[in-house]
């Protein structure tokens, strides 16, 4: 045996040896080595390329000599005019071990591929998807030998691949035996994996060896959009992005007026399930549509959703989820079958919802802890994800807190005079002059401000619309900065501000940030209402994360990550001044981008993942805000911009906020800080 030669894999460093004349993939296989192969060692599929390197390695005690692997054949040079091959690379099905050798896998070649996320913090992926092709030659039938197709296609895969128990459904029986003769009983299917409580499964089936892919979606399911991730499941790249409004819109904005719909109105529940499903599968439509790509090869989908987006999309009656315990149906995660949900994609698509982790934090805020791992951190980072339902975690390897928040939609432009979505010719930064007080703006689709030359020419096409998220929060921010507005939240009058922009609206004033009216386009100001609502909003936020804090047993937290589309366009020092956040060194304040989104494609991609995350929810410690005491404590002096309570140290080191208080008459100025009457409208 000592004789045998010695085989060597980089970059796992395996190594053992083997008798002269064994194939490089055998080899791969028994050392446990990452080397993809569809084919089964057939030559077909070239997925199995190697490289081996020459010469003297004495780190592996090993001198590798041009003889060390059989001659190129007639396989390789057959691909090698059809596709190519890189100078240098050999077939691991056809190369054989004839001496001593160092065997370098090269990334491509690896069955748990790294994907890296193209983002800040680049993180890579490991590629272990639920489906998997495998090209098989199956027996033909013999009346001596008399059994079905499919149990000689099942025996296939057990002999050729190891696959035991291997089960499929009505519809591959339909198109089994024609599929296997066109293919001269040479056949790739595509099979399901399984997991604890499935076996694996024939998905699909192409005669001959197919060369395409097959593909899976991650989908984030929100309250106001729906996000849709299409990725190759061979490589793991994001081949299509797509999102929709959620049509259950209309049956209210927040998700408490979709529970109550479902209380006040018989079937209600029902109505909001059919809208939810028919926009999944026009998205569905829409992204394959821009892919290029047959909807029945999406044979996968990961789903993340808040409980009762969860519950709507499950056609559960969310009626429990709207009053005290807030329980629900089911916390675990699921594994089900797109039909059972009436998804226009594979008929035997599998579907997995992440778990849940409480009443109000849903498997989305578990898919945020999967991409932002706040159980890996050594410092206590907080995460945000902010949206109609902000969803917030606290913690560190030592443990980790998680509640929600009802912010409500006004980040996302919502009950805003003039706020949209954001989209081009929606103003998304705000600058306001601290002595003249005159703004100056950046519209969604031009990089020039609006006092620079060329600006009018940049927004030909789109105008000025109106202002999303991103600038709500950057205009009041600036108002408070620039002495506009007082730390309770009222707009002064032009007297007390000195600045014309402060126009009378009602019994209150509002800024005028850009007047279009003489172009017929639109008037955009700021009210009192807007700084309302953005005030109920953040509030709710901050107050989240501050309950968290009290729980933990701290004031502060070392580093802040703003997840959400949202999170990834807010200024740090905006949202600091506003008190949405809590203090912290503004380096510290990073942007996630859509972490639920990511979650949801990690968990797609990596089957090992769902297993992680389902054991991180349940260590997570739950808190539940509605029956918590001191959230309305909270709540009351979050409300102050940016708190009447909490002190912001670092922040008043980077700024100043101006002294200011307008009473609501718009008397002289000193009147009382802050205090009104509340008014209608």
């Amino acid at each position: 045996m000592s004789d045998d030669p010695l085989v060597v894999f980089t970059p796992s460093g395996k190594r053992g040896r083997f008798p002269v004349g064994t194939p490089v993939l055998t080899a791969a296989r028994q050392l446990g080595v990452d080397l993809d192969s569809v084919c089964g060692g057939r030559g077909i599929c070239s997925k199995c390329q190697i490289t081996p390197s020459y010469g003297e390695f004495s780190k592996h005690g090993v001198t590798v000599e041009a003889d060390a692997l059989s001659e190129w054949n007639a396989v390789e040079q057959r691909y090698k005019d059809k596709r190519g091959l890189i100078d240098g690379r050999r077939l691991g099905c056809q190369a054989k071990i004839e001496r001593d050798v160092v065997i370098d896998v090269p990334p491509e070649s690896q069955v748990h591929k790294q994907v890296v996320r193209k983002r800040a913090e680049a993180r890579e992926i490991t590629m272990n998807p639920s489906t998997r092709l495998y090209y098989v030659e199956v027996e033909k039938p013999d009346m001596h030998k008399p059994s079905g197709d499919m149990e000689r296609l099942v025996e296939a895969l057990e002999d050729q691949w190891q696959l035991n128990g291997v089960k499929t459904d009505l519809h591959i029986l339909h198109q089994l035996q024609p599929v296997l003769r066109k293919g001269d009983w040479k056949v790739t299917v595509a099979i399901h994996l399984g997991d604890d409580t499935h076996p694996p499964k024939i998905m699909h089936i192409w005669p001959g060896y197919y060369e395409g892919t097959v593909y899976g979606l991650a989908v984030d399911l929100g309250s106001t959009t729906i996000a849709a991730h299409l990725c190759d499941l061979k490589t793991g790249e994001v081949v299509a992005s797509s999102g929709i409004m959620n049509p259950q819109i209309r049956f209210g904005e927040d998700l408490m007026s979709r529970v109550s719909y479902a209380m006040m109105n018989k079937g209600g529940d029902q109505e909001m399930t059919r809208a939810v499903r028919e926009g999944m599968n026009a998205l569905f439509t829409q992204i394959a549509t821009e892919a290029s790509i047959d909807k029945a090869l999406i044979v996968d989908a990961v789903f993340v959703c808040n409980p009762v987006m969860h519950h709507l999309f499950l056609g559960i009656d969310p009626f429990e989820l709207g009053q005290a315990p807030f329980a629900l149906a089911t916390s675990r995660s699921l594994s089900l079958r797109a039909v059972e949900l009436e998804l226009n994609i594979h008929p035997a698509a599998r579907v997995y919802l992440l778990p849940c982790i409480a009443g109000h934090v849903g498997a989305d805020a578990a898919a945020v802890a999967l991409s932002e791992a706040p159980d890996k951190s050594e410092d206590l980072v907080l995460v945000v994800d902010v949206g109609t339902n902000a969803e917030i975690l606290l913690g560190n390897k030592e443990k980790v807190l998680a509640c929600s928040s009802p912010t409500g939609p006004a980040f996302e432009g919502a009950q805003i005079s003039s706020g949209q979505r954001a989209a081009p010719g929606a103003i998304e930064r705000v600058e306001i002059d601290p002595v003249t007080k005159e703004p100056r703006f950046r519209v969604i689709g031009s990089e020039i401000w609006s006092d620079e030359d060329g600006f009018a020419e940049s927004i030909a096409t789109t105008g000025i619309t109106g202002i999303c998220g991103s600038g709500i929060i950057e205009v009041i921010a600036e108002m408070r900065l620039a002495g506009l507005l007082d730390a309770s939240g009222l707009i002064g009058s032009a007297e007390q501000t000195g600045s014309a922009r402060c126009v009378p609206e009602g019994r209150t004033n509002a800024y005028l940030l850009w007047d279009g009216s003489a172009e017929g386009g639109p008037r955009i100001t700021v009210t009192n209402p807007d700084i309302r609502a953005i005030q109920m909003a953040k509030a709710a936020l901050y107050s989240g994360a501050r309950l968290l804090m009290d729980k933990v047993g701290v004031d502060t937290v070392d580093r802040v990550v703003l997840a959400g589309a949202f999170g990834a366009h807010i200024s740090a020092k905006h949202a600091m001044v506003l008190g949405m956040i809590p203090d912290c060194p503004l380096e510290k304040v990073t942007s996630a981008g859509n972490a639920a989104g990511t979650g949801a494609r990690i968990a797609l991609l990596n089957t090992d993942a769902r297993k992680e995350i389902e054991e991180t929810v349940r260590n997570i410690e739950k808190v539940e805000t509605a029956v918590e005491p001191r959230f309305q404590e909270h709540f009351v002096n979050a409300s102050a911009i940016p708190n009447s309570a909490d002190p912001f140290p670092i922040l008043n080191t980077l700024v100043t906020l101006p002294e200011v208080s307008f009473n609501a008459g718009g008397g002289d100025g000193d009147g009382p800080g802050g205090r009104r009457r509340r008014r209608r409208g």
